[in-house]
C-alpha cells in the first residue's frame, strides 16, 4: 500500500503541474495549428455504410434527420406486385411494394406485416418486414415479402405499424418524385 504512505500534498503539486503542462499545451500549439475547416476539407470521405445520417448525393445538400413520428403516421403506396417464384426446388409467393414516408417527421421502426388466408378465414401462413432505419420525411423505401406457397390459399391482408403507433396508408396509382430544395 505504497500510495497511502504518499502525502496529500504530493498529489496536489501533481494535478496543479498537470493542468500546467495541459495549459501550456495548449497555449504553445495554437498559434500554429491549422483551422479545423480546413483540416476536415482535407480529410477523405469517410464510407458510409451502416450511418444513419442520409448522405446527399455530389451537388445535393445533406438531408437532415428528422424527430419520429409518434402516434399515427401517414404513408402512401403504388399497388403491390405478387408473383409466384421457385427458390430451391419450393415454390413462394413474393410480394414487393414501394411505400413513401408522407409524414412531417421519420417513421422509425416500420413493421409490414402480410398474412394469407383460405376460403373460410383461416390464416394459412404469413411474412414480416421490418425496416433496419427511420425513414425519413419523403423517403421511399422498397418492402419484400416472401411466404411458402400453400395449395389453399386464397387472399392476403397487409397491415403497417412503426414502433411508436400505427400507420395510415393510402393507395396511389404513382409515387411523386422527390422534389429538390432551393
Amino acid at each position: 500500500m505504497r500510495f497511502l504512505e504518499v502525502p496529500m500534498k504530493t498529489y496536489r503539486m501533481l494535478a496543479n503541474a498537470s493542468v500546467l503542462l495541459l495549459v501550456i499545451a495548449v497555449a504553445g500549439c495554437a498559434p500554429e495549428a491549422e483551422p479545423v475547416a480546413a483540416v476536415e476539407e482535407s480529410a477523405p470521405a469517410a464510407p458510409t455504410a451502416g450511418l444513419a445520417t442520409p448522405v446527399a448525393e455530389a451537388g445535393e445538400a445533406p438531408r437532415r434527420l428528422m424527430a419520429p413520428v409518434r402516434g399515427e403516421a401517414a404513408m402512401v403506396y403504388v399497388r403491390p406486385v405478387v408473383e409466384a417464384t421457385t427458390v430451391g426446388g419450393k415454390q413462394f409467393i413474393v410480394t414487393t411494394m414501394e411505400v413513401k414516408n408522407v409524414s412531417a417527421g421519420s417513421i422509425a421502426g416500420l413493421k409490414v406485416d402480410e398474412f394469407w388466408y383460405n376460403k373460410t378465414g383461416a390464416i394459412v401462413t404469413g411474412d414480416n418486414y421490418r425496416h433496419p432505419k427511420p425513414i425519413q420525411p419523403d423517403e421511399v423505401v422498397t418492402v419484400t415479402l416472401e411466404v411458402p406457397r400453400a395449395p389453399n390459399m386464397d387472399a392476403n391482408q397487409i397491415k403497417f405499424e412503426h414502433a411508436n403507433g400505427a400507420v395510415t396508408i393510402t393507395l396511389v396509382d404513382e409515387l411523386e418524385p422527390l422534389e429538390p430544395e432551393l
